[in-house]
């Protein structure tokens, strides 16, 4: 594998202290994601290096900082959590797999070229699923942050384990837990430019539950394993194996959205752009060897990357010092996170939740567009009571409907018929003459811009609108695409009036929709002469069809108009 984000040393000063900084952001959320996904403190610490080292390597963003993130961390909680219930002596080994699976699909999805559709996603739907993700995170920090355990069932069981959750309190881990996003919303901002609120608050909590609860039952991170983690087999199961395929193919997907979007982020503060087919590539290697060494998946992380840039990291280089920084507290301080208590990864995952939720686009979305709401809205709730793969296709559907449909109607004022001269479709004079000329007898038919499948009912409608007529001009000048349906459309509306014995004039067509046409040999229907350039001829023409013995037509043909 080539690598593809040229590193150099020109920059060395910036990109060490960007990687740096992010390595100390990267830690606390490293921690709290892997606890909150099940796997385990170590699992997101290995996650965070390896899909940090590697999307670095070989990804297309040269400032892009890759980690385990909140979107990520709770399918993967859904994934662990419904493995290990299936099978609890090799669920655990299903969940890496369906991570590695999740990488492969990243890597087929870059090799194929299909980077630049991945956030081809109406926004009211990306909006709706980001905040269903964040509801999400928040849910499942209930039950750890109120002191305990989390209940089975994931969203559904816990929210029905809220009373319970609530009965049973433990009000110092609850104190602990409240501290720790005290401290993250009300920082001062002078000190978190100098140190990240998430280290303060991670640290802090630490300490205080040490000093003020030395003797407390506290529920702990406890030992996290020293040294190099062993290689995971892949497992699977044949009663799992299309859980495990489809949960990969979200997994990956949300992977790609998420990677995708945050690279936008960084191109925007870094003027540059991004190569998103060789970033999918990068992040479905990083996945792969987390999954193969037993760390979560991750994706590009917004936070991590802004705050790289904002401290002077401009190549991959910073990316790699800080998956390094990263390493080497593992190995020789992994200890230390011992102490850590599990309300306060509750506490700073809580308010990763909170920031996911995109309260800015909630708070106007019904005053943009009532459709996008409903759409946005019907997203949340099917991500955090259904499924997120439902919530999506769903989404994208209706959306996708609404847009055709407004699409087809604009669409449709394009499509105009007229047998005098009147405002529908602008005329020259002597267009004008002409049609006039016609007494009623010649139709003109236009249509202008893309031709959609939405159209089609127009082309129908406006063409039998008009009674009775002896010729008919079809100007398709103004088309550049003409779709299939589209062009059926026509083809039945030509194939009409010629069956009728009405004379059929084609003016413009050129590029595409001459082909299009021609591959339905629509142009066999008529006399090859009556394909014209000019509207002015053909509507001559067909007057002159009409009447051969009008005073007022003049019987000679201009051979340049014709195709």
């Amino acid at each position: 594998m080539q690598i593809t984000n040229k590193i150099h040393f020109r920059n060395l000063r910036g990109d060490l202290f960007g990687g740096v900084t992010a390595a100390v952001i990267a830690l606390p959320m490293a921690l709290a994601f892997g606890v909150a996904s099940g796997a385990g403190a170590a699992s997101g610490l290995w996650g965070a290096v390896l899909v940090g080292f590697f999307a670095a390597l070989f990804g297309g963003t040269p400032t892009l900082i890759s980690e385990p993130t909140g979107p990520m961390t709770v399918v993967m909680t859904a994934v662990i959590a419904h493995l290990v219930a299936a099978d609890p002596d090799n669920g655990m080994a299903m969940a890496f797999t369906v991570v590695m699976m999740a990488g492969v699909f990243q890597i087929i999805f870059g090799a194929l070229r299909l980077g630049k559709y991945v956030t081809m996603m109406p926004y009211t739907v990306i909006s709706g699923f980001m905040s269903g993700i964040g509801i999400i995170l928040v849910i499942l920090q209930l039950a750890p942050f109120l002191g305990q355990a989390s209940p089975s069932g994931g969203v559904v069981g816990t929210l029905q384990a809220i009373p319970e959750l609530l009965v049973n309190i433990q009000p110092e881990e609850t104190m602990l837990a409240a501290v720790s996003v005290a401290i993250i919303l009300f920082m001062p901002a002078r000190l978190k430019r100098l140190v990240p609120p998430q280290l303060v608050a991670l640290i802090g909590g630490t300490i205080l539950s040490l000093v003020l609860f030395p003797d407390l039952d506290i529920r702990r991170i406890g030992e996290i394993p020293m040294g190099f983690p062993q290689m995971q087999v892949p497992t699977f199961s044949a009663d799992q194996l299309q859980l495990m395929f489809v949960d990969a193919a979200v997994l990956g997907m949300l992977g790609c959205i998420d990677a995708l979007l945050t690279s936008v982020v960084a191109d925007s503060l870094t003027r540059t752009d991004h190569n998103s087919n060789k970033e999918l590539i990068g992040q479905g290697i990083g996945n792969l060897m987390s999954g193969l060494f037993g760390g979560i998946a991750g994706a590009g992380a917004t936070m991590g990357t802004v705050v790289n840039i904002q401290t002077g990291g401009r190549t991959a280089l910073s990316g790699l010092t800080r998956a390094f920084v990263l390493l080497v507290v593992i190995l020789g301080a992994a200890n230390l996170a011992a102490t850590i208590p599990l309300a306060v990864l509750a506490g700073i995952a809580l308010k990763v939740g909170i920031d996911i939720i995109d309260w800015g686009f909630l708070k106007r979305a019904h005053q943009i567009s009532v459709k996008g709401a409903l759409i946005m809205y019907g997203v949340i709730l099917l991500t955090v009571l259904v499924d997120l793969i439902a919530a999506v296709g769903i989404g994208v559907f209706v959306a996708n409907i609404l847009t055709i449909d407004r699409m087809s109607q604009l669409r449709s004022e394009s499509v105009r018929a007229i047998t005098d001269a009147d405002d529908a479709i602008r005329l020259n004079s002597e267009e004008k003459r002409w049609l006039d000329e016609g007494n009623g007898r010649v139709l003109l038919f236009q249509l202008s811009g893309p031709m959609i499948f939405g159209v089609a009912k127009a082309i129908s409608r406006e063409h039998n609108a008009i009674g009775e007529y002896d010729a008919v001009v079809f100007d398709v000048n103004d088309v550049p695409h003409l779709g299939v349906t589209a062009s059926l459309a026509l083809e039945s509306a030509i194939e009409e009036a010629v069956e009728k014995g009405r004379s059929v004039y084609i003016v413009g067509a050129a590029g595409q929709t001459k082909r299009r046409l021609a591959s339905l040999k629509v142009f066999n229907l008529m006399p090859a002469n009556n394909l014209y350039t000019d509207r002015t001829e053909a509507l001559r023409q067909a007057v002159l069809q009409i009447y051969p013995t009008s005073p007022e037509v003049t019987v000679s043909v201009d051979a340049s108009s014709k195709t």
